[in-house]
């Protein structure tokens, strides 16, 4: 078990590393900075002048280490555009961001584990066909067609909930959080349920194949046999054995949750890390968009590493595989 996580450990950090080397080598073609934080009015050689105290004059393997030097040590550098520690825009933005993956990320799974299970017990039933039907035109739309579709209809038409911003939030030290009051937890509703759109059906397909193929079992076949009660069969024996697979699939959702919230933020204007992301884009704010990126990458690694611990821990066959 200790060989198997310094293993895990030593492959994060390579990824991390080549994540960063790749964050800062394509963002060095999205454009000059220079012009984007100063005028028309700005000379030649004040424009030089700034380019050389921002060290963008250096060659690019020593802007490399400087870049990766700084990022051990907890220094995330200034924003070109408003000057700000990039550390503190990122930290101001990540709970808006990890709240809107969390609720979708439950959302999927509250809808999405309980439909899979219903639509493996009735396979051919005529819930099941239209509950796969509904699901595959759903995963079909882009994300931003659903949240302009749930804008429409709930926000301009019904008026039932806000179609933009985070809404009421309190803090809770550091922590700025919109789950305990009202108004933030309408705000919230739109968004995440357009972000586990898609996660929720990958859910239901996921266990529902699993499910199935655990039913078709020879154990469970033999429980039948031996009397076994069938609500015992399903949640206890054949649920417990299909969630082993999904506990990885969960794990990596979640980090493509974070990662893919971008178009879910920009179309609710949800100020989150996603939004930043754009905005930095816009401006060509080099710094926010390395660190985000390796923000990005640390959550996803982050996530699969406590995956596959987990599932190290729950079968039994990997402990002895990696003993061996």
């Amino acid at each position: 078990m200790a060989y198997f996580i310094l293993k895990r450990l030593v492959q994060s950090i390579f990824v991390m590393m080549a994540v960063a080397f790749l964050a800062f080598s394509l963002f060095r073609f999205v454009g000059d900075p220079i012009t984007q934080m100063t005028g028309v009015e700005t000379s030649v050689a004040d424009q030089e002048r700034l380019r050389q105290e921002l060290g963008l004059n250096d060659p690019f393997v020593l802007q490399f280490a400087r870049f990766t030097r700084d990022m051990l040590q907890g220094d995330f550098g200034y924003s070109y555009r408003t000057r700000q520690p990039v550390g503190e825009m990122i930290a101001t933005r990540i709970p808006a961001t990890l709240e809107l993956g969390i609720v979708a990320l439950l959302i999927s799974l509250l809808v999405g584990i309980p439909t899979g299970v219903f639509t493996a017990l009735r396979p051919q039933g005529f819930a099941t066909q239209t509950i796969l039907l509904t699901t595959l035109v759903g995963v079909s739309i882009p994300t931003f067609v659903i949240g302009i579709l749930l804008i429409f209809l709930f926000g301009v038409q019904l008026g039932w909930l806000p179609t933009f911003g985070r809404g009421g939030t309190i803090h809770l030290g550091a922590w700025e959080s919109s789950l305990f009051t009202i108004n933030g937890l309408r705000a919230l509703l739109l968004p995440a349920i357009t972000l586990g759109v898609y996660q929720l059906t990958l859910t239901m397909r996921l266990v529902r194949a699993e499910m199935m193929e655990v039913l078709r079992s020879d154990y469970i076949r033999f429980g039948m046999a031996r009397g076994v009660p069938m609500h015992r069969l399903y949640f206890k024996h054949a649920l417990a054995n299909t969630m082993v697979p999904v506990i990885t699939i969960i794990g990596l959702q979640f980090g493509g949750v974070i990662a893919f919230s971008i178009v879910t933020e920009s179309v609710f204007q949800w100020p989150g890390m996603g939004l930043l992301f754009l905005e930095s884009i816009r401006f060509v704010d080099i710094p926010v968009m390395g660190v985000y990126l390796v923000v990005i990458a640390f959550f996803f690694v982050l996530v699969n590493l406590i995956v596959d611990l987990l599932y190290v821990a729950i079968d039994p066959r990997l402990r002895v595989n990696g003993t061996s």
